[in-house]
């Protein structure tokens, strides 16, 4: 899987200022990138469910299989930011540990 834009550049960050310099990230990359990473995971999820998902008389072709993806990805950001999958609190206390355990294995 490719991941590109936003999603792509936060995680870098995160784990790219964590090999160079344990705890020289920038505070809340940790909560960035694990609420980039549920927005991506939920538009993949979103985007399944809609395949299956008649349209009717209101689409069909090549336009809408390219509005559908920016559709599911609205539909993720939503659900996103509302916080109740608990999927993005999991990174983050991931990100936590890895940092956590870096930082003693520093000392």
């Amino acid at each position: 899987m490719n991941v590109t834009g936003k999603p792509a550049i936060a995680a870098q960050q995160v784990t790219a200022r964590m090999h160079a310099r344990p705890g020289a990230a920038a505070p809340d990359a940790a909560q960035s990138a694990a609420r980039e990473f549920e927005a991506l995971f939920l538009t993949q999820a979103v985007e399944e469910m809609m395949r299956s998902v008649d349209t009717g008389s209101f689409g069909g072709g090549q336009a809408e299989e390219t509005w559908r993806s920016f559709l599911a990805r609205a539909v993720a950001d939503e659900i996103a930011a509302q916080g109740r999958t608990g999927l993005a609190q999991s990174v983050q206390s991931a990100i936590g540990a890895y940092e956590a355990a870096a930082t003693q294995g520093e000392g």
